[in-house]
């Protein structure tokens, strides 16, 4: 029988969670003001290994925190009633604190890894989401605002005096950088203000000042990127429409580091300039990863709630490794491990979850998609296709089972739905079609800049988005470019050799022959040549080897999310 809970236990325990969310915090908190100086000594290597550290700081955390209260409580770390206090007395506490909601997933975290959560558990977890409290917090996010009295130029001036760095400016930015702005807007007279968030953004090797222009009927997004050159800081982007910063801030780049005096305060601002992005990916795309997956299950479930579609297989072909499901009303996939895996794969469950970690802590260089791990995920069988079901309870029974009148999903990933490019080029116009396909060879490229390499180049691996960018979503067989050996195929010694259905010489494990890509492009003769054109050198062993050897070197360059130049050559 459980024992009545004390006042004094549970104000105990409250404290060993709350100062465990605060030490996690303090040092999340630490590693990200360490962008800073980072970008100011051009520590590109170091700014690397912080996004490791970060994005594996939070699970060390709870880990840290679970392993203390087990020890301080005993036998009672699974009384559900003390359990229901504590999160009541928790609660309570945190009225009218700021960014309250960073502090409630914590403690979800830690309720959810001592019980095994199946599902959403009200009696121990925090369920809901105060909207009121974020627009409050939205108003007092520090911001540095401009009202416009008529010079451009004073304003930038202005700008560039109140946020600065340690290593200079190049020099003062010219007219041409003015004439840029005002050239977006063919009435100046409508400028009320310019305001920014009052912290830098920083992302690989640049800075960025996210705001917003004020004018008499509308807002525009303003957010200008920051380059250190070695001989100096300047600016190499000004990006003004939704749809260029909308790809700063996409799902498919590597997480920001920004210290805003409210997270949810800039996420909300964010929204205003970017009202298509969900907020959830916001939260993510600050480095707030467990409230952006609190945040997607939340507002998922709402839409679950109040819609009556069911899950089915997504649009492409079938996966060898994973069961890739929808719900069609969402614009969301889900990803479930098979049991087991059709030929020709030979990786293994664990190595599969490995590769999905890798890509969580690697520069993603706007081509790989941001993949979200959940577990113990309970959504209404009835709401599962009979074709879907019966392929998950066969194929996946390591992963799903049907509980009561749910599916339990043990482990799942999800991400953002795009369109699977070997379905998309063959619905589009021929244009578009071409466009996709120099993209997809510009994908490859741009991965490879980041040491990475897909493995699998099957255009039914990469996908389409909103903005027509290529992107590549399916990591089961991606390998960092260092650790591949790649190889031109040996001469063969004679026509038997020729003849032979297999090999003829030695293939290691990381051995990868780049003449063999052409079978990997499943499309028309003439959208082949124009690739082989323009993308042709992807298919020799020599640039790859290049590649690895400038990786190696570290001079690889930087894969900026915005097309330059915006700005004039020598604008500072």
């Amino acid at each position: 029988m459980a024992q009545k809970p004390d006042r004094k236990l549970i104000t105990e325990l409250s404290q060993i969670i709350y100062d465990g969310f605060v030490h996690y915090n303090n040092l999340f908190h630490r590693i990200t003001r360490r962008a800073r100086t980072r970008f100011e000594r051009r520590d590109w290597q170091g700014h690397q290994q912080d996004i490791v550290e970060r994005v594996d700081l939070y699970e060390k955390s709870v880990r840290r925190i679970v392993l203390a209260l087990r020890r301080h409580m005993g036998t009672r770390v699974k009384d559900r009633e003390l359990w229901n206090a504590i999160r009541a007395y928790f609660g309570r506490r945190l009225e009218k604190v700021p960014d309250a909601g960073f502090i409630k997933t914590f403690f979800n975290s830690v309720t959810r890894r001592i019980f095994g959560t199946v599902g959403v558990d009200a009696k121990l977890e925090f369920v809901s989401s105060n909207l009121n409290a974020d627009i409050e917090l939205l108003k007092s996010l520090n911001l540095k605002r401009y009202p416009f009295w008529g010079s451009t130029e004073k304003i930038f001036g202005a700008i560039l005096n109140d946020f600065s760095f340690t290593v200079p400016y190049a020099k003062s930015i010219n007219s041409d950088i003015i004439q840029f702005v005002e050239s977006k807007f063919s009435k100046k007279n409508e400028y009320l203000r310019f305001e920014f968030i009052d912290s830098f953004f920083y992302q690989s090797e640049r800075a960025y000042l996210i705001g917003r222009i004020i004018m008499r009927d509308s807002i525009s997004p303003i957010v200008i990127a920051f380059k250190n050159t070695g001989k100096g800081i300047v600016i190499d982007a000004v990006l003004m429409s939704e749809e260029e910063v909308s790809i700063v801030f996409s799902y498919t780049r590597s997480y920001y580091f920004a210290d805003p005096n409210s997270v949810v305060g800039a996420v909300h601002f964010i929204h205003s300039i970017l009202p298509r992005k969900p907020i959830d990916e916001l939260y993510t795309v600050l480095g707030r990863l467990r409230q952006g997956k609190t945040e997607r299950h939340r507002i998922f479930t709402e839409h679950l709630k109040s819609t009556s579609d069911q899950f089915v297989h997504t649009d492409g072909d079938r996966g060898l490794v994973m069961i890739v499901f929808t719900l069609p009303s969402y614009d969301l996939v889900f990803k479930i491990i098979r049991d087991k895996f059709g030929y020709p794969k030979t990786i293994t469950r664990s190595q599969v979850i490995e590769k999905y970690k890798l890509v969580s802590k690697h520069d993603r260089a706007g081509r790989m998609i941001d993949t979200q791990e959940f577990l113990n995920l309970k959504f209404p069988v009835n709401r599962f296709s009979t074709e879907l079901l019966d392929e998950l309870l066969q194929e996946a029974s390591n992963s799903v089972e049907v509980v009561d009148d749910n599916l339990l999903i043990k482990h799942v990933y999800i991400e953002r739905r795009v369109r699977p490019l070997n379905l998309y080029i063959n619905e589009v116009s021929r244009e578009k079609a071409e466009q996709a396909v120099l993209d997809y060879g510009q994908a490859l490229k741009d991965l490879a800049r980041t040491n990475i390499f897909p493995g699998d180049l099957l255009l039914k691996n990469f996908g389409v988005t909103r903005h027509s960018r290529i992107i590549f979503y399916d990591y089961d067989e991606v390998s960092l470019i260092t650790a591949c050996n790649f190889r031109d195929i040996p001469n063969a010694n004679d026509d038997v050799d020729e003849l032979r259905s297999e090999a003829w010489y030695y293939v290691g494990p990381n051995d990868m022959f780049p003449e063999e890509f052409i079978t990997f492009l499943s499309m028309d003769k003439e959208l082949r040549s124009l690739f082989l054109v323009v993308h042709g050198e992807l298919l020799t062993a020599e640039y790859w080897r290049e590649i690895k050897s400038l990786h190696q070197s570290g001079k690889v360059s930087l894969v900026v999310p915005y097309d330059r130049p915006k700005l004039p050559q020598n604008n500072l």
